[in-house]
C-alpha cells in the first residue's frame, strides 16, 4: 500500500512539474520520494536552485515561507496547512519592533525559524548550524536573539566577547528534556556518545560529546568511528542514521523529542496536496518578501 501511494506520487512529480523538499524530521516513507532532504535553510537554497516551477514543502509553515521568499517567482504548497512551528509564532513583528526601541543599536538576529513577517524588522538570519560563524562576524557587540535562548546561549557561551541579549522562547520540544535524562541516557549507554541540538538547555548540551545542528549531527554520526549514538533531536534523525548507518546503534535522548507539527504530514497528505485537494500555497507581499529577504541576504553574504 505504502509502495502505490509512492509510486502515485512519483508519476504525478513529473506530470505536474513538482519538486518536493522534505525537512529532515519527517517520516521515512516521505523522505523516499523527496527530491531534497535537509534543514529548512537548505531546503530553500535547493527550491530556489530546482528547474521545477512547483515547489511542495513537507515541513511546517516557516520553512515554506522560506522557500518562497527566495523563489517568488514558483508556486510554493504547504503539505499540510496546520503544520506550524511553535518557536516561529512565539514572537511578532510587533513586540521586537517593541524591544528593539528599549535595546537601541543592537543588531537585531533572528533564527531561521521565524514567520516571514518577523524577519522583516530583523537585520540578519542564522541557522543552528551558522549562527556562531555569522554572529562573530557582526561589527556590533550588542546583539538582540530571537526566539531561541538555549541556542543564544550556546552562541553566547563559543563568542564571550560579545553580548546576547536573550528573551524567553525557543523550541517547546527541545526545552523539555532535562539535565537529569541526559545523565541517565549516558550512565545507560556507557559506550555511546552523545549527539545535542543547542535547542536543548545548556543544562543538557554541557553533557555532550557533541553539539551541532541536525544536519551536523547526522554527518558526525555517519563519519564517526564510534559504533553506539544517544540522539539528543527529533527521534526521526536516530531512525534516518539507522537506515543509512546499519552497523551502528541509536538511542533516543528522550522519548519526549517529538515533533508533533512536523508529523502532521502523511504520505497521503502529500499526494492529496499534489491532487490540489488539500495544502495550502504560501502567499506573501511582495513588500513582505523584499523587506524578509534582507536578513536572509545577509545570512547568505556572512555565512557563505
Amino acid at each position: 500500500m505504502i509502495k502505490d501511494v509512492q509510486n502515485e506520487i512519483l508519476k504525478l512529480k513529473k506530470e505536474k512539474d513538482i519538486c518536493i523538499l522534505a525537512h529532515s524530521y519527517i517520516g521515512h516513507e516521505i523522505i523516499e520520494i523527496a527530491d531534497f532532504t535537509g534543514d529548512s535553510y537548505a531546503l530553500s537554497v535547493k527550491a530556489k536552485s530546482a528547474p521545477q516551477k512547483n515547489i511542495l514543502m513537507v515541513g511546517v509553515r516557516f520553512m515554506a515561507e522560506t522557500c518562497k521568499i527566495l523563489s517568488p517567482d514558483k508556486k510554493v504548497i504547504l503539505a499540510h496547512s496546520e503544520a506550524g512551528c511553535p518557536m516561529a509564532e512565539q514572537m511578532n513583528k510587533e513586540l521586537i519592533e517593541k524591544v528593539k526601541g528599549m535595546y537601541e543599536g543592537a543588531t537585531v538576529v533572528a533564527y531561521i525559524n521565524t514567520t516571514a513577517e518577523l524577519k522583516t524588522v530583523c537585520d540578519v538570519c542564522v541557522t543552528s548550524s551558522s549562527a556562531v560563524k555569522i554572529v562573530k562576524q557582526i561589527e556590533n557587540d550588542k546583539i538582540l536573539f530571537i526566539p531561541d535562548c538555549n541556542l543564544g546561549s550556546y552562541v553566547q557561551e563559543q563568542i564571550p566577547d560579545k553580548k546576547l541579549i536573550l528573551l524567553p522562547g525557543g523550541c517547546p520540544i527541545h526545552a523539555s528534556v532535562t539535565e537529569e535524562e541526559a545523565i541517565k541516557a549516558k550512565e545507560k549507554y556507557t559506550n555511546a556518545a552523545l549527539l545535542v541540538h543547542p535547542e536543548c538547555i545548556p543544562d543538557v548540551v554541557k553533557h555532550a560529546d557533541f553539539v551541532g545542528s541536525t544536519s551536523a549531527i547526522m554527518e558526525y554520526a555517519k563519519n564517526s568511528d564510534n559504533k553506539e549514538f544517544i540522539i539528543g533531536t527529533e527521534i526521526s534523525i536516530a531512525e534516518h542514521l539507522q537506515y543509512e548507518c546499519p552497523d551502528k546503534i541509536f538511542h533516543y535522548l528522550s522519548d519526549k523529542l517529538v515533533c508533533r507539527n512536523m508529523k502532521k504530514t502523511t504520505l497521503c497528505d502529500v499526494l492529496n496536496a499534489m491532487k490540489g485537494i488539500t495544502g495550502e500555497e504560501i502567499i506573501l507581499s511582495d513588500d513582505t518578501i523584499v523587506k524578509a529577504r534582507k536578513c536572509i541576504d545577509e545570512m547568505i553574504r556572512l555565512g557563505g
